[in-house]
Formats: structure tokens, C-alpha cells, sequence
């Protein structure tokens, strides 16, 4: 069944051009439906004002206010010498506070005949400063005409107490949007319902034409009540039907069971393991061996703090599927990340990753690298270990995705750090066995319940909650350089005191510095208010300029070295030997290190310009110290002023080391969408109403009401209304982005 052509309909077609046209490229809405679920922010109501007082800097408001007082001011100015100049200053207030709204030259007539005092007008421009006072200059206006004002016509849209406020651009206000609204509102009696009638019903859901008329024209606020609450349930319901059809569709492969086979290889290596996995540890790892007993292929995620144990509770999956005569393949974004696994991995096994070796073990098997920078010779090895089995277990980069690469008998996937994996990366690797391998995601970016629920629908999770022992705790402490310049100092003071107690100490940098344009950092957190703009200006510092500071000045005498993203692979490990070795004392970095470099002796870390960092990140960095039995010190360098949103964001990192508490505070802050990232992109697919913190009620709920429509109706023939929202929804990229998870 085809969507309601009426809600198909292009909005030229409907608007004229160009408000059509403005639509579509500020505001992402092409048809009829799209400007349909264009949803209010937020409501205004006659009664009551917005507060003057509160009005942010350098922002496009819409404000309801009363004309209090409107002058005519004649002057002199170069293009009028004679005095005709014309200024209209018109003073509005909401009891609240009051605001000055300024008309020049010929823009001043209408407004002078219609702003009298006592008028009441929506009002919409940019808040700016002048003479220490808040204006807007030339704000856009429309009249507020009381049903008693009978020659005016009483503009219908105005005729409900609750004014609709929506998410406007400079080029089209609030109720233009408003207005065009109205237009199509009619239209939305013929939207089809994508709730089952016995799911609506028993929840006390209103219709969806119900909903969409009360969120656009309320008349009390239990409408808007009751219209959130229905498109709330809309949007988590049709986002875990997608989810809950692809895991249908998973249950439905094959695969090859994977049991350990017992006194194997897993067994070897868990008795020479020189301390006891955590409680944590054994649970995970239970879970992960139930899965892969099983013939569907397994689809779990596995998140843990960083330091928690994910790499063992990996290697001990990969060792269950090579006793079980397959092999394991792990899959790192970076060379060095994939260099450091191989290492580590190596030296965990001992002589049980020496197979087919002379003093190899009886139960051993062979661990290979394969990344995109080996010798030919030892590329060529690597992959006759794979095809002929020789190997059990494969680390590497997206080298390991090429067609030439064959395997034995792939069982096991093991993805590290999802969210820098593309998802064509990771089908292809799964395209390599001769049934689907089971597959484990890790991610040490602590992902709250309901993002994991919604981004990760299709993956079953397991968390590691408890560190290991031995792990120290890190003390964190924001050092504002500019307001306390000598605080800065006492941090290089604190590295070099660190230095003389015989350990090691990172630098991180948001930039190279090597003057190649580089690519802005894509996790750079939401644009930040104008207040903060002046440090903005400045680039952000660059390591080979702070390593080259630091050498002449505070750490002088001390070994420092850089690290970054284009050196070559080789200067790289080169330079993490000599770090993992303690002939290096200062690491001057980028984020390369973020993820999985290890190295126990490191105990402090200065984070330059940490506000352009966002906060998953500052803390995945921070985890790179105190991974040894010394305590950790981390400190968060900005020059932003203390009343900041940066700064607030700062000192949230620096009084938790709760990865999924901060995660909590990451969504808060930022705009949901940057968390869901891809899994919600585009204008259509995003989510209007649903919070994904605040309703984790409802998006538990529809994840199992929407589980067992699936799992009765697969294919949902009974719910046209719901196949039509699933084909809205899922536009190809988008179905692409749930199959590979």
C-alpha cells in the first residue's frame, strides 16, 4: 500500500515556489507529511510572556510582546544631510524586562502607523547589543488581533490561546511556518496510523490525525499532552520494529556452533593467567559462550570502560573458536591500535601463540598481523596462514577486509571501537566465512541503556562495569590558563615531578601543526555560544608547536617526543616502543593515543584546549593513565571564561570517572542527534519528539511491544499503516545502516 497521496504531495505544489523552496533547503521539508511533523518547540501563550530578561546573545528569537512606547527620530546622516533621516525606536514589554526594536530609512512607515502602544505582536529577529542595551533591529512582526477588534480580521490561526513556536531560520519566522501549517492541516485526517489499534487503544493513545491537529493548533496544554505523548510512541515504536525485523532476520541464518573444546587452547591459557578475571569478567564471558554454542550467528556488543578487561573477555571468545576449529579475526581502526592488540595478545599467550614453532605448545596456535603497511613478504605469509588455517587467530586494519584475503574457516568477528568502523568495513568482513561468523562488537565509550537500545538494537549487550585490580584512580582538575596563568605552570611542574618519580607523562593536542589543511575534528562538540567565541578565534594549538615550547621552556632536559596520525607507520611504533619502553619521558600527542594504547608507567596527562574535545572523548583520553598500580592525574587545559558551557562541561569530567554518568551529560548537552549519529541522520529520520534520556520508559516498552508484532507478523502484512512508516523511515541508506548494525 502505497502512502496517502495527499501527504505525498510536494510542497510547491501546495505553498508556491518560493516559500517551498525555503523549505526544502533550510529546513529539510520536501512534501505535505515532511512540514505535517514539522513539530512546534515550544508554545507561547497570550497571557503570559516570554521573559525579555532571558534573552540569549547573537540568537533568532520569536518573542510575544506589548508595545509600550514607539518614537519618531529625525537626523541628519549621509545619505539624508538635511536632516530626513528617519528612526524608529519602539520599546516592547512582557513584564518581564524590555526590549528596543529599531526600524531605519523606508522600513520605518509601517511599523510607525501599526506598532502603537498597547499593541500586542509576535516579534521575530536577532537579538544584538547596542549602547550596552538588548535591540533587534528590523524584526520581522506580525499582529496579535484580539477576537473583540472586529474591523481587523481575526487572523484564524491566532484563534487558539496557545501560540505554536517552530523551528525557524532567518529566512522564514516562526509563523509563516505557522501559517503553512495551517494550509496542510487539513490534510492530515488522511494519514494512516502506524500503531496497531490494540496497542493504541490499550494505551490510551490518540489517533495520529488527532495528534498531529493538536500538536499544530492546541487549545489547552493537555492537548499538547496527549499529541507528545502518541508521537513519542510513533517514533520509538517504528524505530524498534526496523530493529526487531533485523534481529528476526539475524536469528534466521545460519552459523557454525562454536564449542570449546574442553582441556583446549581456552583452558591452557586460563591456567597460566597470573590473576583472577573479575566477577564482571566470568559473567561477560559466559554470555559470550552461550551465544557462540548456538547455530544463528551471535550479534552481542560488549561495552566496558576503558581499562576494564574487554581485550581479555575478546581473546578468551577467540580462543573458544579456534578450539573449536575455527579462526578469529579482530579488526582495529588504527595500525598502531591493531600493532599494540598483536603485542599484547602475543605476550598474554606465551608459547600458545607460538603454533607449528619449536617450543610452541601442543595446544598452541599461530597469532598473525596483517595492516596495510607490511612488507610484501610478510603480507604474503600472513595470508597463506589464513587460507591454509595455519593461523587460528588474525589481528589487523581493513587490510583484513580485501578481496584477496581468504580464510580457512572464519568463525569469529571481533570488532574494536564501533563507532570508527564504516558498516560497509565490517559486512565485508563478515562475507568472509562460509556461514556468517558470530560477531562481538567492543566499544569503551559507555553507551547509556536507551542510546544502546536505539543505535544498537540489532546487538545483543554485555557490559564490564568493575576495573580490574591493580587499576589506580585518576585525579582530574580543570586549569583555566587564562584567568590563572600560574596554574599552567604548576601543571608542568606537576609533569616534571611525575618524571623525577621515575614515570611518564602524555601531552594532548587538537591539531598537528604542520600547516596541511587539516580535516576539522568531526567529533568537535555543538557550536558553542557567541560568549565563548573569542577563544574560538584562535586555532586550536598544534602538538609540533607545544612539543617545540615545551622542549625550549617547561620540560627542558627531559626526552620529549611527538606522535601523530601522518607520520609514517613505522616512526609511529618506533615512537610507541620508546614509550612503552620509558626511554621517552613526555608524549606529545593527538588523539591517536584515545584508544588502546597501554602503557602501565604513564601517570599524567595535560589535555591542551580540552574544551574542543567533547566529553566521551576527554574521557576515553583520560584513560590512558593510571593503568598501573601509581595513581593517575589528568589535566583539563582552557583558556574559555568560568561561566562557559565548555567550562561546565569540563568540570563535569573532572568530578566523575563514571563513563556512563558522563555519557548521560554528553546527551544532555548536546543535540540527541550527534549522539545517534548515522543511525538517525537525515532531516526526515530524526527524532522530533522522542528524548532519547528522558523516555527510556517508552523506548523499553516499544522495543518489546514492537518484538512481539515481529515476531508474530515478520513481515507485518496485518499492518499496512506501519510498513508505510517503515518504508518512510528506512530510505536505503538507511535500511543498510540497521542490516550492518
Amino acid at each position: 500500500m502505497d502512502l496517502v497521496p495527499a501527504l505525498e504531495e510536494p510542497l510547491k505544489k501546495v505553498l508556491g515556489p518560493a516559500t517551498a523552496k525555503v523549505m526544502a533547503e533550510h529546513l529539510g521539508l520536501h512534501s505535505v507529511g515532511d512540514l505535517l511533523h514539522h513539530y512546534p518547540r515550544r508554545y507561547e501563550e497570550r497571557g503570559q510572556l516570554t521573559h525579555l530578561a532571558d534573552l540569549p546573545m547573537d540568537e533568532h528569537v520569536t518573542v510575544v510582546a506589548q508595545v509600550a512606547d514607539a518614537r519618531l527620530h529625525t537626523f541628519a546622516s549621509a545619505k539624508a544631510p538635511r536632516g530626513k533621516g528617519q528612526r524608529l525606536e519602539v520599546t516592547i514589554t512582557d513584564g518581564s524586562g524590555r526590549l528596543q526594536l529599531v526600524f531605519f530609512g523606508n522600513g520605518v512607515h509601517k511599523p510607525h502607523k501599526e506598532l502603537l502602544p498597547g499593541t500586542r505582536a509576535l516579534f521575530a529577529g536577532k537579538v544584538s547589543l547596542f549602547n550596552r542595551r538588548l535591540q533587534l533591529a528590523h524584526p520581522a512582526y506580525e499582529l496579535l488581533r484580539g477576537a473583540d477588534d472586529e474591523a481587523a480580521e481575526t487572523v484564524e490561526s491566532w484563534a487558539g490561546a496557545l501560540i505554536p513556536i517552530y523551528p525557524a531560520t532567518a529566512k522564514l519566522e516562526s509563523w509563516k511556518i505557522g501559517k503553512a501549517i495551517q494550509t496542510v492541516l487539513p490534510s492530515a485526517q488522511e494519514a494512516v496510523d502506524p500503531l496497531p489499534e490494540s496497542l493504541r487503544e490499550g494505551r490510551g493513545l490518540v489517533t495520529l490525525p488527532e495528534a498531529l491537529l493538536k500538536i499544530h493548533r492546541p487549545h489547552t496544554k493537555a492537548d499538547i499532552a496527549d499529541a507528545h505523548a502518541r508521537l513519542k510512541w510513533d517514533e520509538a515504536f517504528v524505530l524498534q520494529v526496523a530493529l526487531a525485523r533485523r534481529r528476526h532476520a539475524d536469528a534466521q541464518l545460519p552459523a557454525v556452533p562454536r564449542k570449546p573444546a574442553p582441556d583446549g587452547l581456552l583452558t591452557a591459557f586460563d591456567d597460566r593467567l597470573p590473576f583472577t578475571l573479575t566477577e564482571g569478567q566470568r559473567k561477560v564471558s559466559q554470555e559470550i559462550f552461550d551465544d557462540l554454542a548456538t547455530d544463528h550467528p551471535m550479534h552481542r556488543l560488549l561495552q566496558g570502560e576503558v581499562g576494564s578487561g574487554k581485550t581479555m573477555v575478546a581473546l578468551r571468545a577467540m580462543l573458544a573458536v579456534v578450539d573449536a576449529g575455527g579462526q578469529a579475526a579482530m579488526l582495529a581502526p588504527t595500525e598502531v591500535l591493531a600493532q599494540q592488540h598483536h603485542r599484547s595478545i602475543v605476550e598474554m599467550m606465551g608459547e600458545l601463540a607460538e603454533g607449528g614453532m619449536l617450543g610452541g605448545s601442543e595446544h598452541a596456535t599461530k597469532v598473525v598481523l596483517l595492516t596495510g603497511s607490511m612488507g610484501t613478504a610478510a603480507r604474503r605469509q600472513a595470508m597463506l596462514d589464513l587460507v591454509t588455517g595455519e593461523a587460528g587467530i588474525v589481528i589487523g586494519t581493513h587490510a583484513l577486509i580485501e578481496d584477496k584475503v581468504q580464510f580457512h574457516d572464519l568463525g569469529l568477528v571481533v570488532v574494536d571501537e564501533q563507532h570508527r568502523f564504516g558498516v560497509e568495513q565490517r559486512d565485508a568482513l563478515r562475507g568472509k566465512g562460509k556461514q556468517p561468523p558470530h560477531l562481538l562488537v567492543m566499544t569503551a565509550t559507555p553507551i547509556p541503556r536507551t542510546v544502546a537500545m536505539t543505535v544498537f538494537g540489532d546487538l545483543e549487550t554485555s557490559v564490564l562495569d568493575q576495573l580490574p585490580a591493580g587499576r589506580s584512580p585518576i585525579a582530574s582538575h580543570v586549569v583555566p590558563a587564562a584567568d590563572k596563568p600560574h596554574f599552567l605552570s604548576r601543571a608542568w611542574e606537576r609533569v616534571r615531578e611525575e618524571v623525577e618519580n621515575g614515570h611518564q607523562a602524555y601531552v594532548v593536542c587538537p591539531r598537528i601543526g604542520d600547516d596541511i589543511d587539516e580535516p576539522a575534528d568531526p567529533k568537535k562538540s555543538a557550536k558553542k555560544k557567541s560568549a565563548e567565541d573569542e577563544a574560538e578565534k584562535r586555532p586550536p594549538l598544534a602538538v609540533l608547536d607545544i612539543a617545540d615550547q615545551l622542549t625550549k621552556g617547561p620540560l627542558s632536559g627531559l626526552r620529549v617526543e611527538v606522535l601523530h596520525g601522518r607520520m609514517h607507520p613505522d616512526d609511529k611504533d618506533a615512537v610507541m616502543r620508546r614509550f612503552a619502553a620509558g626511554d621517552t619521558h613526555v608524549l606529545v600527542a593527538t588523539t591517536v593515543i584515545e584508544v588502546g594504547v597501554n602503557v602501565p608507567n604513564a601517570t599524567a596527562m595535560v589535555i591542551m584546549d580540552a574544551d574542543r574535545f567533547g566529553v566521551s572523548q576527554l574521557h576515553q583520553l583520560r584513560g590512558r593513565v593510571g593503568r598501573g598500580s601509581a595513581a593517575g592525574l589528568c589535566l583539563l587545559v582552557t583558556e574559555m571564561p568560568e561561566a562557559s558551557a565548555a567550562r561546565q562541561r569540563l568540570n563535569a569530567v573532572a568530578s566523575t570517572l563514571d563513563g556512563f554518568e558522563l555519557s548521560r551529560i554528553d546527551l544532555e548537552q548536546r543535540r540527541e542527534g550527534d549522539v545517534l549519529g548515522q543511525a538517525q541522520s537525515g532531516a526526515r529520520t530524526s527524532l522530533r519528539v522522542l528524548a532519547v534520556i528522558e523516555d527510556e520508559e517508552i523506548i523499553a516498552e516499544a522495543r518489546e511491544e514492537a518484538t512481539a508484532v515481529v515476531e508474530a507478523d515478520p513481515e507485518l502484512t496485518g499492518l499496512p499503516g506501519l510498513r508505510t512508516a517503515l518504508d518512510a523511515l528506512l530510505d536505503e541508506e538507511r535500511e543498510q545502516y540497521l542490516e550492518k548494525g
